[in-house]
């Protein structure tokens, strides 16, 4: 990649977007400077304030472990001897759909199973060696600064947390990774560029996480147990080894229903999952700290790619362009793509034209799988949104593939594979995968039928006492 000569990048935020960011940014540019309002390095592997997802299950799915060890070689090992614990994302996860468990099948899917705050520091601490890059700690932005004629973005103001005086950071390129509450949008119409159209999903999630140590392992060889909500029930879980020696629980229901935040509570909320194995494992199991609740209202989705004008200088990435449903960990691997499509639109050292790499980004990156969670999404009888013939085709589809998924390994790791967003979605409907799923449903289901339904705990009651035999 040819350089740009004495050229600086600004980027506004430290997340994991703005480290990905930085990191290619820093193949093009002699200087990328990365502005946050916290502290970042040097700092060790702490929750941050200014993330507030950052005491909950942050999934790297398998396509993000594959740009992540692109951009930082040998990162994975070094997570790994941190004592992060791994496994396959098809083969060694306990996943249950539709109270149902799917047949395990390894199928070359790295599973990282870092809490958020381990993940990041790694991240961070790679990038934060790279010699261009600078962090620059303790600062509020406050805006953009920009050409007099207002069509180019020169840079970026700011002032020090808790006040002090404004400066302006000068820059060629300026890339936001403030995540949702990005103020872009209405600097942009301020700035007389158009209101950007923002696309938003009321899904009423709230989820709960607390920490653990196991007395009894329910482990045996899986890495994480995980039922996920469906129609007939709108409650999941994500139970999972992580660091420190630690399980790490994140369980979540939509539409309003929002597992309690006071111990018992939550134990009695565990027991009405669609499998048992996780509450039974926490009648072994040692709190280590309390539960925490997030929430998440709606998820939304800015359509940068629809502005006819856009000035030049700026880009912007991750959760400040996108927020998916999180319960289906995308969002930190599209960020991780969306480093991958800023590094193509700088491979001749000029910089990015931001309508093209917005529609880039857009095509490549968002629309896969946004349209792909949109479908699970609109399965929730209560999620408002308009349900085309391609819509239920894709639903019921699916939920043939679950059910054969069930009965044969192969299916899982093929729709692990896209679930993951190492293949596009559109790979569920090559002609040989659809067969093999109408085979197992339509023929081998009369004699491996799938697996039943599991039975929540709490449905659960003890065997009766035999009858003595006179």
């Amino acid at each position: 990649m040819a350089d740009v000569t004495g050229t600086r990048a600004v980027v506004m935020g430290g997340s994991i977007a703005g480290l990905f960011a930085a990191r290619v940014l820093a193949d093009a540019y002699d200087e990328v400077l990365v502005v946050d309002r916290d502290e970042l390095v040097g700092t060790g592997p702490h929750a941050r304030r200014s993330c507030p997802q950052t005491r909950h299950i942050n999934g790297l799915l398998a396509r993000g472990q594959q740009v992540m060890e692109e951009l930082y070689p040998g990162i994975t090992e070094e997570i790994f001897a941190d004592g992060v614990p791994t496994g396959d994302l098809a083969g060694d996860v306990r996943w249950y759909f539709q109270g149902r468990r799917i047949k395990p099948q390894h199928a070359g899917l790295v599973c990282v199973a870092a809490s958020r705050p381990m993940l990041e520091h790694h991240i961070r601490e790679r990038t934060a060696a790279l010699p261009r890059v600078t962090f620059v700690a303790g600062q509020d932005i406050l805006g953009l600064a920009t050409t007099a004629d207002r069509r180019r973005v020169t840079g970026v103001r700011v002032q020090p947390v808790g006040g002090g005086a404004e400066r302006t950071i000068d820059a060629d390129l300026v890339v936001d990774a403030t995540g949702r509450g990005s103020r872009t949008p209405l600097w942009l119409e301020e700035l007389g560029y158009g209101r950007v159209r923002e696309e938003r999903k009321k899904i009423g999630l709230t989820y709960v996480t607390q920490h653990y140590r196991l007395t009894e392992d329910p482990y045996g060889t899986d890495l994480s147990i995980n039922p996920a909500a469906w129609a007939g029930l709108p409650r999941g879980a994500i139970f999972t080894k992580t660091d420190g020696g630690r399980v790490e629980l994140t369980t979540y229901g939509l539409l309003g229903d929002a597992p309690p935040t006071d111990q018992q509570g939550l134990y009695d909320w565990v027991a009405t999952l669609p499998c048992p194995d996780i509450h039974d494992a926490l009648q072994h199991a040692e709190p280590v700290d309390e539960p925490v609740a997030f929430r998440f209202p709606t998820t939304l989705r800015r359509h940068y790619e629809e502005l006819e004008r856009v000035p030049d200088g700026l880009v912007v990435t991750g959760d400040a362009v996108c927020c998916f449903n999180p319960i289906y960990a995308q969002g930190m691997t599209a960020a991780a793509l969306g480093a991958l499509t800023l590094r193509d639109h700088l491979h001749t050292g000029a910089h990015p034209q931001p309508g093209q790499y917005f529609r880039d980004l857009a095509a490549e990156v968002i629309d896969p799988p946004w349209e792909m969670t949109n479908t699970v999404d609109l399965s929730f009888p209560g999620v408002e949104g308009e349900r085309t013939l391609q819509v239920r085709i894709g639903q019921a589809f699916l939920s043939l593939v679950q059910q054969a998924a069930t009965i044969d390994g192969a299916v899982t790791a093929g729709y692990m594979r896209a679930a993951g967003l190492v293949d596009r979605p559109e790979a569920l409907m090559r002609p040989a995968f659809v067969a093999r799923v109408l085979w197992n449903v339509l023929v081998r289901a009369r004699f491996v039928p799938p697996v039943p339904r599991a039975v929540p705990a709490a449905d659960r009651r003890p065997a009766p006492e035999p009858v003595p035999v006179p």
